[in-house]
């Protein structure tokens, strides 16, 4: 029996993944296989609250993606809010420790979110001066991005093509009792590796052997009072002298039970391993951010203990009150620390890239 395999709740486990992700008005839950055809989260019925005529208010829907590359780490995200749409990039020059970023709304019903992530789905962004593109072809362990984003001082350009590294991880999360109400926070996550090229300030770097990518297609609602916490990395680790393909997600966010329902995961070359439920301390709060604050990210089994040292933070502060109030930080640095497989295997993190976020929401 591999070490820490006890601890992990059968909910943990993936199975075949259903047709439909919402059936006559409700939703599954747990962890699956591979990805839904369909995700009509509109048809469930009263997943909050509040009138179902404003469900669609209250959906959130996004698709985002991690590319590392020697020179940085580059954020492209598309995002529909039901209030509004969302093009964003976000750029961390690593020589500079520097996070340069472009946000541009645009409207809700102009804000493309691929329907399932199979058979060329897209999701789409366009702005006059953003684009961010999607084509998704994750039956065949594809994807592929594209965008470019500027103003007046500084602009991104970027075209990548990302092929599976390991296993996919999906998960739908209940964020209130499902006996009561059908409230899902769905995510699927997936490691590759990224070929192609991003130019920032008109110079262009290229992909090398090293280059990875994380996609993240996300969607759910979120209670009116929401927090969530995350922190990744993505790439190569050395191991016993020999470097191979390692990324990790580590979030903490309304799953009514933690240790049933979460999408804490190492990625491992073809394969992943489970990580616990996870706790956030930071020494600084992130709205008083200082170069240098530090995030501690642990478990209570010894399988998570991770340093993160933070450089620099992209803030996004939306204060409209009563209707909208976001605090939203995307962080960037380098990570300390280890954490463990299954079978008890130790990943040391020391110097290894970190990136993280830290949102509070009332909607």
């Amino acid at each position: 029996m591999k070490k820490y395999s006890r601890i992990f709740p059968i909910e943990r486990r993936a199975v075949p993944t259903p047709k439909d992700m919402v059936k006559d008005g409700k939703c599954v839950f747990g962890t699956f296989d591979k990805e839904f055809e369909t995700m009509d989260l509109l048809g469930i019925k009263n997943p909050t609250a509040a009138p179902d005529f404003m469900k669609r208010l209250r959906l959130t829907l996004w698709q985002a993606t991690e590319v590392h590359m020697k020179q940085g780490v580059l954020l492209a995200v598309v995002c529909d809010m039901g209030i509004f749409g969302l093009t964003l990039n976000v750029y961390y020059d690593k020589a500079e420790r520097k996070v340069y970023s472009w946000s541009t709304r645009l409207k809700s019903k102009d804000t493309i979110i691929a329907p399932n992530l199979i058979n060329g789905a897209e999701s789409k962004g366009e702005t006059p001066v953003s684009h961010v593109h999607y084509i998704n072809n994750f039956q065949d362990g594809k994807c592929h991005l594209d965008g470019h984003h500027k103003d007046n001082q500084n602009s991104i350009e970027y075209n990548f093509d990302l092929e599976r590294l390991s296993k996919p991880s999906i998960v739908s999360i209940p964020f209130a009792d499902p006996e009561v109400r059908h409230r899902p926070l769905y995510s699927q996550k997936d490691f590759f590796k990224a070929t192609g090229t991003l130019t920032f300030n008109g110079k262009t770097y290229h992909t090398d052997e090293d280059s990875a990518a994380v996609v993240d297609d996300h969607r759910g609602y979120y209670p009116r009072k929401a927090h969530y916490d995350w922190v990744t990395t993505l790439g190569v680790n050395e191991t016993n002298g020999e470097k191979k393909w390692f990324a990790f997600n580590l979030t903490r966010n309304q799953s009514i039970d933690q240790d049933k329902y979460n999408e804490n995961i190492m990625w491992l070359e073809n394969k992943t391993s489970l990580l616990p439920p996870v706790t956030f301390e930071r020494d600084v709060d992130t709205r008083k951010f200082v170069d240098g604050a530090t995030w501690k990210i642990k478990d209570d089994h010894g399988m998570v203990d991770v340093t993160f040292k933070v450089y620099d933070i992209f803030r996004m502060v939306t204060h409209a009150k009563p209707i909208v109030n976001i605090d939203y930080f995307v962080a960037f640095g380098e990570l300390e620390g280890y954490l463990k497989d299954e079978d008890g295997n130790k990943y040391i993190l020391d110097g290894m890239m970190g990136m993280g976020e830290d949102k509070t929401m009332l909607l």
